[in-house]
C-alpha cells in the first residue's frame, strides 16, 4: 500500500554536473520525500576540451572555455537556490596531466568542488540511471554510453550488472586517431573495426555468453542515431527519446546511406547535431560493429545517463540524513514513475483505486469484443489511477489538466505513444467523448485514436460507478448479453447517484458495442 503522506513539497534542491569531453551538462532537480526527483532546469555548455583528439595536456583555451561554462552553470544554480552541487569530471579531465590544476582552478574561481571519478564508477552510475529509466527484464542487455573520450559498457538486467567498465573508445578520440578521410573510407572503417575487436575482447566474450540481443544506448551519439532513425522511419519521438526502440535492420538502413556522406551532406541529416558532424562516424562504425558481432535484434535509447546516476547515488547515500521514506519504490520504472506523479499531485487515492478496479473488470469482460490487447490493460490501469490528478491544478477542467500533467511529467519506461494514450484516456473520463475537433486527440494516428476511444469508454463507465467518490458500490457483476449490457451493483447506501453517473457516461460503450447499457441495484440478492 502506498503511503498517504503528502509528497508535494520537495526536501532538497541539488544540481548534478557531468564534465564531459565535448560538453558540460548540468541538471537541477528537486528531491521529494519518497526519494523521487523532478527536473527544475537544465543547461548544456559546449566546451570541446578535446580539440585535436584527447591529448596529454589540455590547452589554456580549452580550460578557459571550461571555466566560463562552469561560471554560467554556477550562476544558474545560485539563481535557483541550489543547496548542493555534485560535479564529476570524466575522461578528458581525469586523463590530462593538468586535469588536477583545472579542478583546483574551478574550486578557487568558480566555487564548485569537482571530483574526478574513475571510469568504472562512471560506468556503474550510468548503468543505475539506465535501469532507473528503462524497462529491463531478465534478459541480459548491453548498455553503451558513447562519449567523446570514452565509452562506458554495462552488461546486465533488472537485477544485476555482471560487467561495467569505461574504455578509451570515445568518438572524438577515435576520429582523431583513425579517421583521415571525408567521406570516411573503407580503410579507416577497417582500422576502427580492428581496434574495436581488440579493445572489446572481454565485452564480446561476456555478451556472447549471455546471448545479448538488445543494445540500450545513452548520451549524445546514441541519441543522435536514435533521432536520425526516427526521422527516417516516421517513429514518434517528438517529446522524448526515452524508450525509443528500433530494429537492427532500421539502424543498418541508416548506416548504409549515412556512412557514404561527406560533411556537407551529413549537415543536412535530420536529427544530427551540427557539433557531432565531424565525430559521428566512429560512433556509427562502433554501433554497426556491435550489431553485427552479437546479431543484435533491437536498439533502445535512454535519455538518462551519468547525471541521473549521480542523483540516484546521492539519494541512496543521503536517504537517512534527508529523512526520505522510499515508499512504493517499485523496480519497474513504469509503475514507479506513475506512483511518483500520483503522490506529487496528492491524488484522491481511494476513489482512483476503486475506479481502476472497475475499469480493469470491464476490460477483462470486453477485451475480445473490443479487440483490445493485454498491453492496453496496463495503460487503462494507469490512466484510471491518474484520471483525477488534474485536481492538483484546479477542479475546473481537471480532465484537461490531467492530460497536460501526464503528457509533460517525463514518465519513465513508456514510449511516447503510450504516454499519449494514457493522457487522452484520462482526459476523456468526463465531459465530451473523443472527437477530431480536439487538438491533442486529432494529432494521434488513426490506430491510436481507436485505442483511446475504446479505453475511454471503459474508464467513463468505471468513473460513473463511483460518482459520489465514496466507494458506495462494493461489488460489480457484468452480464454481457447479445443486445444489452447489464451492470448489477451492490452498494452500501442509496445508489441513485452512481446509477445516474454510470448511465450518463455509458454512451460511448453503447456506441462501440451497439448494445443498450442497463444498471440494476441489488439488496439481499434481489433486484430493484
Amino acid at each position: 500500500m502506498v503511503k498517504k503522506a503528502s509528497n508535494s513539497k520537495p526536501k532538497k534542491r541539488i544540481a548534478a554536473i557531468d564534465l564531459g569531453t565535448n560538453s558540460f551538462h548540468a541538471v537541477l532537480v528537486d528531491i521529494y520525500p519518497d526519494g523521487s526527483f523532478r527536473t527544475v532546469n537544465k543547461l548544456k555548455e559546449m566546451v570541446i576540451l578535446a580539440e585535436k583528439g584527447l591529448e596529454d595536456t589540455l590547452s589554456r583555451d580549452a580550460l578557459d572555455r571550461g571555466l566560463e561554462a562552469l561560471k554560467r552553470i554556477k550562476f544558474l544554480c545560485d539563481s535557483h537556490k541550489v543547496e548542493n552541487i555534485l560535479a564529476f569530471a570524466t575522461s578528458a579531465i581525469r586523463e590530462a596531466k593538468n586535469g588536477g590544476d583545472f579542478i583546483k582552478e574551478v574550486g578557487e574561481h568558480v566555487g564548485i568542488r569537482v571530483r574526478a571519478i574513475s571510469g568504472k564508477m562512471e560506468a556503474e552510475m550510468i548503468g543505475l540511471a539506465i535501469r532507473h529509466s528503462i524497462v529491463l527484464g531478465e534478459e541480459m542487455v548491453l548498455m553503451a554510453d558513447i562519449g567523446g573520450g570514452s565509452v562506458e559498457f554495462i552488461i546486465g538486467n533488472e537485477k544485476e550488472f555482471i560487467y561495467y567498465n569505461s574504455l578509451k573508445l570515445g568518438v572524438a578520440r577515435m576520429a582523431a586517431a583513425f579517421v583521415d578521410s571525408d567521406p570516411i573510407e573503407e580503410k579507416d572503417i577497417k582500422r576502427l573495426q580492428k581496434h574495436f575487436a581488440k579493445e572489446l575482447e572481454e565485452v564480446l566474450k561476456l555478451a556472447k555468453k549471455h546471448k545479448v540481443k538488445t543494445i540500450i544506448g545513452s548520451s549524445g551519439t546514441m541519441e543522435n542515431i536514435g533521432e536520425m532513425v526516427a526521422n527516417r522511419n516516421s517513429i514518434t519521438a517528438k517529446r522524448s527519446l526515452n524508450e525509443l526502440e528500433f530494429s537492427a535492420a532500421d539502424f543498418k538502413d541508416l548506416y548504409k546511406d549515412f556512412i557514404k556522406l561527406d560533411k556537407k551532406e551529413r549537415l543536412k541529416e535530420k536529427g544530427l547535431e551540427e557539433k557531432r558532424v565531424d565525430i559521428i562516424n566512429p560512433g556509427m562504425v562502433l554501433v554497426k560493429f556491435l550489431v553485427d558481432k552479437f546479431k543484435i535484434e533491437s536498439i533502445k535509447i535512454s535519455e538518462a545517463a551519468l547525471r541521473e546516476g549521480m542523483i540516484l547515488n546521492y539519494i541512496n547515500n543521503q536517504k537517512e540524513q534527508l529523512n526520505l521514506d522510499l515508499v512504493a519504490n517499485f523496480k519497474d520504472p513504469r509503475r514507479r514513475s506513475i506512483y511518483e506523479l500520483l503522490r506529487k499531485c496528492n491524488w484522491p487515492e481511494k476513489h482512483s483505486r476503486h475506479v481502476s478496479n472497475f475499469a480493469l473488470q470491464l476490460f477483462d469482460e470486453f477485451k475480445e469484443e473490443l479487440k483490445l490487447k493485454e498491453s492496453d490493460r496496463e495503460l487503462l490501469e494507469y490512466a484510471s489511477l491518474m484520471h483525477d490528478i488534474g485536481y492538483y491544478i484546479s477542479y475546473r477542467k481537471h480532465h484537461k489538466h490531467a492530460l497536460y500533467l501526464i503528457r509533460y511529467s517525463d514518465l519513465l519506461g513508456f514510449k511516447e505513444d503510450e504516454i499519449n494514450i494514457m493522457a487522452n484516456v484520462a482526459r476523456y473520463h468526463r465531459k465530451s467523448t473523443p472527437a477530431k475537433r480536439h487538438e491533442h486527440y486529432k494529432q494521434l494516428n488513426k490506430k491510436t485514436r481507436k485505442r483511446v476511444k475504446k479505453l475511454s469508454a471503459l474508464l467513463r463507465v468505471a468513473d460513473g460507478l463511483d460518482r459520489s467518490h465514496y466507494q458506495n458500490v462494493e461489488k460489480l457483476e457484468i452480464n454481457n448479453k447479445k443486445n444489452k449490457i447489464q451492470l448489477i451493483i451492490t452498494t452500501h447506501s442509496d445508489p441513485e447517484l452512481e446509477i445516474w453517473g454510470t448511465l450518463r457516461k455509458g454512451d460511448l460503450l453503447e456506441k462501440l458495442t451497439d448494445k443498450k447499457l442497463e444498471v440494476f441495484h441489488v439488496v439481499d440478492n434481489e433486484k430493484k
